[in-house]
């Protein structure tokens, strides 16, 4: 398994450390602050242009009965699959996109009290992040949620582009680099070269869909209902991609489908690797098929460059291997693949003006 380091990379630091005319001074200055959000199905991570990310929580929130918001992030994931009548909990994002928009706000303003110093101070400009797939629609409904949310400037770049950008290229080159950015709701394929994309495809599978494929499988073989987080916990501990040097065990509690009572079971990854088989396959499919529609003298940029991931599901065991086996090219893991795209994004709020190509 290779990985790229982004601490010592040229462009990372050009990026980063762009000359830039110095602001006014404003005496009000203190009234505001910048922030960049990765919006992500599992996940939301903001990023404070004062103090870098401040925020990496799981996108959900709780809900009394009178529907009036108890907790969000953390909190409400400890409580999520454990809840009563009078509790609920809301995932407010699907396959990348505000499914509801009430809660996504909700879970928006909590998550940036975290980021305010004052309570008298205001998001002045917000950089969000978005599936490179999603309608003009879906872009205005998250464009309409961050200004409810307080901002007064909005900005938005494609997911691909802001971990292509975190990762440490330069995105202005003239030569292309493949990035796949695999989330909680869709994985995010793109050829990235001259500020712009050359081919990209959003394909809503990922994370999310691969917990169900490992929920699904121990229903149908053990007889046995797990809960999602379980299901991410198998995956995280034993799930893999290809086969493993040492294959690995562990034990599942959950309830028995004929008995109705609580039960343990042992799995393998030699069955979660055959659960996720198939979806795991449309990944890598989906970038064959990128590969196949990118220009060719940019495929010859990506024989010397290879593949780049990031995003959760790229921690998930021999992937990288897998993508190699069927595409026979290099394929690095970024560092710290969870913030590649949030850390890009906080790259684009603090040199505004230099990335202006790739914001909408």
């Amino acid at each position: 398994m290779s990985t790229l380091s982004i601490t010592n990379t040229a462009t990372f630091q050009r990026a980063t450390t762009r000359t830039r005319a110095p602001d006014k001074v404003n005496m009000f200055e203190f009234l505001y602050f910048d922030i960049a959000i990765d919006l992500g199905t599992a996940n939301i991570l903001i990023y404070s242009k004062r103090n870098g990310i401040v925020v990496n929580e799981p996108s959900i929130v709780a809900f009394n009965s009178q529907g009036l918001p108890v907790a969000i992030g953390h909190e409400a994931l400890s409580i999520h699959e454990r809840t009563h009548g009078g509790i609920r909990t809301v995932r407010p994002l699907r396959h990348g996109v505000i499914a509801d928009f009430e809660t996504a706000e909700h879970m928006m303003v909590g998550m940036i009290k975290h980021v305010k110093k004052n309570w008298y101070s205001r998001t002045r400009k917000m950089v969000v992040c978005v599936p490179s797939g999603i309608t003009d629609v879906e872009r205005r409904a998250v464009r309409d949620s961050a200004h409810h949310a307080g901002a007064r400037e909005v900005y938005l770049v494609d997911e691909p582009m802001a971990a292509a950008i975190g990762i440490g290229f330069d995105i202005h080159d003239h030569e292309g680099n493949m990035v796949v950015d695999i989330g909680g709701g869709t994985t995010e394929i793109a050829v990235i070269a001259l500020s712009g994309v050359i081919h990209a495809q959003s394909v809503r599978l990922a994370g999310d869909v691969i917990n169900e494929n490992i929920a699904d499988y121990i229903r149908g073989h053990h007889n046995m209902l797990i809960g999602q987080r379980t299901a991410e916990n198998i995956k995280f501990r034993i799930g893999s991609a290809a086969p493993l040097d040492q294959e690995l065990e562990m034990t599942i509690k959950g309830r028995d489908l004929v008995r109705g009572i609580p039960v343990a079971r042992n799995i393998n990854s030699v069955e979660i690797r055959k659960a996720i088989s198939e979806s795991v396959n449309t990944i890598v499919d989906s970038i064959i098929k990128s590969l196949d529609q990118t220009p060719p003298e940019f495929s010859a940029d990506l024989l010397d460059r290879g593949i780049y991931l990031a995003g959760g599901g790229a921690l998930l065991k021999n992937l990288d291997q897998l993508i190699t086996d069927r595409t026979g090219l290099a394929v690095h893991i970024a560092e710290d693949p969870l913030t590649a795209v949030v850390r890009g994004t906080g790259i684009v709020l603090d040199n505004l003006d230099f990335y202006q190509g790739v914001l909408s």
